[in-house]
């Protein structure tokens, strides 16, 4: 019997830089980057890739872009987790999260920042990439029972889901 397990890594759409005297963890979005969030959780929900469980950066640009994709899935916002391990972290402080996911969830969408967010897609793809574009998301699905076996060798597949409008 086969198990599947899908792990959706969403970076935050694209925020504001410009931004004098405003905190790393308070800066918004740019309208460009809600226009982003809304066109690429549209297709996720087209092709039916919607979570179960979404868990979210404090950071309000990912947190902000994180409300979007629910709204868009209509998923209940009261059930919108914030994890601060998900903001100014390690790739491997956010594997550890992911590899304690309830087992119940099938399906989850996590939201953050780089370079952590890139380097726990090339921890599991062969391929890697350069950098997961803002409001990119990187779709990847496991044949395990457990979010604790989720591994580069039971990596069954991938899909990425990038802006049209590069950065």
């Amino acid at each position: 019997m086969k198990h599947l397990k899908v792990l959706h890594v969403v970076r935050h759409a694209k925020s504001a830089w410009d931004s004098d005297g405003v905190a790393d963890i308070d800066r918004s979005l740019k309208p460009r980057g809600i226009r982003n969030a809304y066109e690429i959780s549209r297709k996720l929900k087209l092709g039916g890739l919607i979570p179960q469980k979404i868990i979210s950066s404090p950071a309000d640009r990912a947190l902000h872009t994180a409300v979007i994709f629910a709204r868009v899935f209509e998923y209940p916002m009261d059930e919108l987790e914030i994890n601060n391990i998900l903001y100014a972290s390690s790739a491997e402080k956010v594997l550890d999260l992911i590899r304690g996911i309830d087992d119940r969830y099938k399906k989850v969408m996590i939201f953050g920042h780089n370079p952590e967010f890139t380097d726990v897609v090339n921890y599991f793809v062969k391929s890697p990439l350069d950098n997961v574009p803002t409001s990119g998301v990187a779709t990847l699905k496991f044949n395990a029972a457990e979010w604790i076996g989720i591994d580069r060798g039971n990596l069954e597949g991938h899909v990425y889901t990038f802006p049209n409008e590069k950065e």
